[in-house]
């Protein structure tokens, strides 16, 4: 839009043209944040996919060492020729399983830490960002 070829008196035209000056300046604060926070956007998506992988995968190698664990463990007690046998097998298999899924759930909790980090941090930076060129 273009007003300066408007005949406006003196003081109308200068007060326009400032108006216009400020709906420009505040337009182009408005793209700006809407193309950082498009980027934030962006980068949280490619971070959440990366360690949603590296969850998933970590949850099905746990699913197979689970599995290994139980069929080695069936495996010694089909072989076991005592009552006092099955008894020893079954309660170090109870401890093993246990220290295993302890393990396994600080591995798992670990990286849902790190998916939550990962995916906050590239909108909190932006965000910060965007407030501060708004602010100043």
């Amino acid at each position: 839009m273009d007003f300066s070829k408007v005949a406006l008196p003196g003081l109308g035209r200068e007060l326009t043209e400032r108006g216009l000056a400020r709906a420009r300046e505040g337009c182009e604060k408005i793209k700006a944040a809407s193309e950082e926070m498009t980027e934030a956007l962006r980068e949280t998506y490619s971070s959440n996919a990366r360690c949603t992988t590296d969850y998933g995968l970590k949850v099905f190698e746990i699913s197979n060492a689970n599995v290994a664990s139980a069929l080695d463990f069936f495996v010694h007690l089909f072989g076991s020729k005592s009552a006092t046998d099955v008894y020893t097998l079954s309660a170090a298999q109870a401890r093993k399983a246990f220290d295993t899924a302890s393990d396994q759930n600080k591995e798992l909790w670990a990286l849902a830490q790190k998916l939550a980090t990962e995916t906050s941090e590239p909108i909190r930076k932006h965000f910060t960002r965007v407030l501060h060129q708004g602010g100043g």
